[in-house]
């Protein structure tokens, strides 16, 4: 037998590689443990925590819900549940495929059923429903499309053009917006394109986006009005599709409408064939106010009388206020500086504040 491995001197052989047992080291090793749980659990909980958004992620069109009430709103739901404890408190969100009822408050996906080329930069976008169901959107309500590029979340409104009773399907217009491209000394980052334009330029049949909504303040009624004055710019001539149809549509509405549409150029004018036939109406006018072209002799016959050149200022609004049938009520959507100038020119054409609604 070794030396200094024979029995003790209570005839207990020592355990090799054990000290002696410490009592305050025995009753430290619980507390490191409780320690660490807590640490654990603290770093779970901030992962949990919502994440505030960018100002990016802000479509700017005052929509109820805001992006940043959800927040506000789920770090509320965030903070009651770590106070109790209780994660059971927090609702996560679910994607959907192919939802058939939109919530103001949560991004449901939706899949692209068709993409057609309207003009050179513009897109007629369609999005299926399950089981030909209806949305029951009000005309000219929108809803908030949800992107990322590069890591950054982005979110703009859409106004659907589809008939409000449209089954089975939503359509947009998407207009894919190029911008100049930045010197490198101005930022690293250089983009060809608008963020959303970007997003979107690789949508094709199949693909999934995701919307909540609808949201939108103006609310139309049948014979609620005299006469229609709806002033559109581009695209802003989304919002005026689905009310316009709502009209001819319902023959116990008779509405007068005037709808004038302002593009730089006749090619580049959206749904022309719908405007066409929208125009055959006993109770619908359209014009159209071109702003880079300059011949009457280049347009279509059936276009002349019902153009004009330039850009929709104060002297073509009170002449197209004078042509009412009846006492207009304005509907005025486009770039923000568009609407501002125009409801300045309904102001000084006699209309009150109460006689028109901005899109």
């Amino acid at each position: 037998m070794r030396e200094g491995l024979g029995p003790g001197p209570h005839g207990v052989r020592p355990v090799l590689g054990r000290a002696p047992s410490c009592p305050s080291q025995a009753g430290q090793a619980p507390l490191m443990m409780d320690e660490r749980e807590e640490d654990a659990d603290e770093e779970a909980w901030l992962q949990l925590r919502p994440v505030e958004p960018l100002p990016s992620q802000c479509c700017g069109s005052g929509c109820s819900p805001c992006v940043f009430d959800l927040y506000h709103r789920e770090l509320a739901r965030w903070e009651a549940a770590r106070a109790s404890k209780d994660r059971s408190l927090l609702s996560g969100e679910e994607s959907q495929s192919c939802p058939s009822k939109l919530s103001p408050e949560t991004f449901l996906a939706f899949c692209i059923s068709a993409v057609d080329r309207l003009t050179e930069d513009t897109y007629r976008v369609r999005f299926a429903l399950p089981r030909n169901c209806q949305f029951s959107l009000r005309p000219g309500q929108h809803l908030i499309l949800r992107g990322k590029v590069d890591g950054l979340e982005i979110q703009r409104a859409y106004t659907p053009i589809s008939p409000a009773n449209a089954e089975g399907y939503f359509e947009v217009l998407i207009k894919r917006v190029r911008v100049p491209v930045r010197s490198p000394c101005v930022c690293s980052q250089c983009y060809p394109t608008g963020l959303m334009s970007r997003y979107v330029k690789s949508w094709g049949t199949g693909h999934t986006a995701f919307w909540r909504g609808p949201f939108g303040d103006f609310f139309y009624k049948a014979n609620q009005y005299g006469e229609l004055l709806m002033l559109a710019s581009g695209t802003g001539l989304a919002p005026m599709v689905p009310i316009l149809q709502s009209i001819t549509d319902n023959a116990e509405d008779e509405t007068f409408v005037t709808l004038v549409s302002c593009f730089k150029t006749f090619e580049g004018i959206y749904l022309k064939t719908f405007l066409q036939e929208q125009a055959r109406f006993w109770n619908v006018r359209t014009f159209f106010v071109l702003s880079q072209e300059n011949s009457l002799e280049k347009l279509p016959w059936s276009y002349r009388e019902k153009t004009r050149f330039g850009r929709l200022a104060q002297g073509l609004i009170e002449e197209l206020v004078g042509s009412c049938r009846r006492k207009p009520f304005a509907l005025v959507c486009g770039s923000a500086e568009f609407t501002k100038d125009v409801a300045r020119c309904l102001l000084c054409a006699g209309l009150a504040k109460d006689s028109y609604f901005l899109f």
